[in-house]
């Protein structure tokens, strides 16, 4: 068995790993425990009752948190002419098409985030196995694929998150920073999970939000009540 270091069973000390622990409670020992030189992320992971390999139990969507993410997103446009311009106006960092095709396919991806405009996705879809595995596949059901590119580009730079079930039923998703207040966590934290709850798919059978726990980048997890989230 590995060692456990110094910082790691400090940071342990006092989380009952049997106990479910009230979000804000859970919040509050997380925040304690990112002690790290950097701004540490605050995640959160949902252990869905599903399995994602079956298409009606696939969990997927996008939310914006109301007090965004404290991230810095870096957004890429796949548009041609004026709706190239309302990106760039809009605040993405990358816009083109062929050209950035092409420095996709050499492997330079610089960017969080992929949007495209519906008639650019015929290009876009030479890029599925580059873009796919990476979760940075434009797509319609998460408003990445739409006329609308300076909506998106607005809403992936304010903080929203796209989320994906991946295939053990684990949903995770960064939602905040530990210098944010408990206040804005606990609602970013609550808008994920509304989000997750509206996107409960047609084939979930039984409990469908099994387990939910709250962490730091370099911090314990603290399992918490799945039903202090809501």
């Amino acid at each position: 068995m590995a060692k456990i270091g110094k910082r790691t069973a400090a940071a342990r000390e006092g989380i009952d790993r049997k106990k479910l622990y009230e979000l804000g409670e859970a919040l509050k020992m997380v925040k304690a425990r990112a002690s790290a030189k950097f701004d540490e992320t605050v995640e959160v992971a949902f252990n869905l009752g599903v399995d994602p390999r079956h298409a009606d139990q696939m969990v997927r969507g996008v939310v914006s948190l109301p007090n965004g993410t404290g991230k810095t997103v870096r957004v890429a446009v796949f548009a041609k002419d004026a709706k190239a311009e309302e990106a760039r106006k809009a605040g993405a960092d990358i816009v083109g098409a062929e050209d950035l095709m092409e420095e996709i396919q050499k492997g330079n991806i610089n960017f969080d985030r992929c949007i495209a405009t519906p008639d650019m996705m015929p290009l876009v879809g030479r890029l599925g196995k580059i873009l796919g595995p990476r979760n940075l596949m434009p797509n319609p059901k998460v408003g990445t694929v739409t006329p609308d590119v300076a909506g998106a580009v607005k809403a992936a730079k304010g903080g929203a998150v796209e989320f994906r079930v991946e295939k053990a039923g684990i949903l995770h998703a960064g939602v905040g920073k530990a210098s944010f207040s408990d206040e804005a966590l606990l609602e970013n934290i609550k808008a994920f999970a509304d989000a997750v709850t509206r996107a409960k798919p047609s084939g979930a059978k039984g409990t469908y939000i099994r387990r939910v726990a709250v962490t730091s980048t370099m911090g314990p997890g603290v399992h918490v009540d799945p039903q202090s989230v809501h």
